[in-house]
């Protein structure tokens, strides 16, 4: 009988402390953003894709709509990466984790490999999350130059 009290002692355990260290949606999605930040640090092409639904659409600081990760790629790809990278940062996000789907909001500003102390210039973005597969992905961001 000591055993079986034990071992379901340990599985409440097991599971209260899983859902402790479990991230919430928000912190999930702050953390994707790190990692994207990061990949586009890092000139990662291929990562900051991974962060995209196949389908994503992005309309730049200046206003150009892009469509889909194929046109993403491109773009980014005719964009100066290898000497030039943008940071964003979140200022809020809202969750419904009934639809799956999250608002992210806050501001971006583009850094000079070479200089990289100063900005170049930047702005504000929104940015919309979906978890259609399990995981969060950005459908949409909207980029505004400000600065």
């Amino acid at each position: 009988m000591n055993y079986k009290k034990s071992i379901v002692i340990t599985l409440f355990l097991f599971l209260g402390l899983t859902q402790t260290y479990s991230q919430s949606d928000k912190e999930q999605i702050l953390t994707l953003r790190e990692d994207s930040n990061m990949a586009l640090k890092e000139n990662n092409l291929e990562k900051v894709l991974s962060f995209l639904t196949e389908d994503v659409l992005l309309t730049s600081g200046h206003g150009n709509l892009k469509s889909g990760k194929k046109a993403i790629r491109e773009y980014i790809s005719q964009g100066d990466l290898d000497k030039y990278y943008w940071l964003r940062t979140p200022i809020e996000i809202t969750v419904n984790e009934k639809r799956g789907l999250a608002w992210e909001t806050g501001t971006w500003k583009v850094y000079d490999r070479n200089e990289n102390s100063q900005s170049q210039i930047g702005g504000k973005y929104s940015a919309m999350w979906t978890n259609e597969t399990g995981s969060w992905l950005i459908k949409s961001q909207l980029f505004v130059t400000l600065e």
